[in-house]
């Protein structure tokens, strides 16, 4: 059984950087995409950042430029640093695996529970 921890989150001020962690155990995800997503109150879960096993990555057009990810397969490990938060990144940011090179949320499997950044103005 796959798990996947989430880590990282916190309050910050608009302009700060917030380095997220998403740690799995149970299985390798080396050879997985990994993605990162948000779910802000009252709003669908969307897409923000992913990477493929190597290492080509795909960002959302709302944080790109700001955030970068990357991952280390032998710590089994994928890695989102946030920089220049706006209050418009507060959410729950999540983490998954996929098969494949998507945006689409319903190809991904293995979430966590999530990890809770807020950006104060």
């Amino acid at each position: 059984q796959v798990q996947v921890v989430e880590s990282g989150g916190g309050l910050v001020q608009a302009g700060g950087s917030l380095r997220l962690s998403c740690a799995a155990s149970g299985r390798s995800l080396s050879r997985k995409v990994m993605g990162w997503f948000r779910q802000a109150p009252g709003n669908e879960r969307e897409f923000v950042a992913s990477i493929t096993w190597n290492l080509r990555t795909d960002y959302a057009d709302s944080i790109k430029g700001r955030f970068a990810i990357s991952r280390d397969n032998a710590k089994n490990t994928v890695y989102l640093q946030m920089n220049d938060l706006k209050p418009e990144d507060t959410a729950v940011y999540y983490c998954a695996a996929a098969g494949i090179a998507t945006r689409l949320r319903g190809l991904y499997d293995y979430w966590g529970q999530g990890t809770q950044v807020t950006v104060s103005s």
